[in-house]
């Protein structure tokens, strides 16, 4: 991630905060389907993303394309194309990343988006239909949000089908395991916290995942939650990733290295 979207991405999360906390949902929408139009016109996207151009002429495209949209998601829009992005991939990921925060901020306090994304997470791990119906690049992005939403309405929260429906329905390709752990991420970040994917090759006792989380809160200085994923390809011991850092501890790893040694 370059540094100018990293500014950016700061300046539209700023915008956001700006907003009224129950519109957040509808707002999150809105900015999913405003990325969705972009990411579809080539010309929007070079208008919008053009670092050379006069910042009043974007906001003036937006407000012209996107009247429709309430007050608060074209405020953020205004403040995304006034922002100078790095890429126009970029700028249209960090109008999505802005949708889940929106989103993921207007959640109850009952409702944990982070758990509901690792066992959705885990029913597409299990079953290898409908990996390929969520996360294929060859199925169109409106027939996956249709599978999410039939798969999750009423089971899961409307902030959790909203975050994934909008997000598999983009046309960016993406594998969805990266995809749900990333957004697990933002979800995190978006309550001040930080979220760790824990594999192993069985599941951990909660004592295990207890001293885990301990330590890893320690370490990021923030709470910590975790989102553990059975591996049986680790073969033992655990894997952990925590935002761009890895732990790795597993039994794999140690034979690879073996192997390489004595191959040297």
């Amino acid at each position: 991630m370059g540094s100018a979207t990293i500014q950016a991405l700061g300046a539209a999360t700023s915008a956001l905060a700006g907003t009224a906390a129950a519109s957040r949902l509808t707002t999150g929408r809105e900015l999913f389907a405003a990325a969705a139009a972009i990411a579809g016109s080539s010309q929007l996207r070079s208008a919008l993303a053009d670092g050379a151009a006069d910042p009043a002429a974007k906001s003036a495209v937006v407000e012209r394309v996107f009247a429709s949209l309430g007050r608060d998601a074209r405020a953020v829009l205004d403040a995304v194309v006034r922002a100078r992005w790095s890429s126009q991939a970029d700028l249209v990921a960090g109008i999505e990343e802005v949708a889940v925060r929106a989103i993921a901020s207007s959640a109850p306090a009952s409702v944990s988006i982070p758990d509901e994304l690792a066992a959705f997470g885990a029913a597409v791990r299990s079953d290898a239909d409908l990996e390929h119906a969520v996360g294929s690049a060859l199925v169109a992005g409106d027939r996956k949000a249709k599978v999410v939403a039939r798969l999750l309405t009423g089971r899961a929260s409307e902030q959790t089908v909203a975050i994934l429906t909008g997000l598999v329905a983009a046309s960016r390709p993406r594998r969805i395991g990266e995809l749900l752990r990333e957004t697990s991420e933002i979800v995190a970040d978006e309550a001040g916290k930080s979220v760790a994917t824990v594999e192993s090759a069985a599941p951990l006792t909660a004592a295990q995942l207890r001293r885990i989380e301990a330590s890893l809160t320690a370490r990021a200085g923030r709470e910590v939650t975790i989102n553990q994923v059975v591996a049986p390809s680790v073969i033992g011991g655990v894997r952990i990733r925590l935002g761009d850092e890895v732990i790795d501890g597993t039994v794999s790893r140690r034979l690879a290295e073996l192997r390489l040694s004595l191959a040297g």
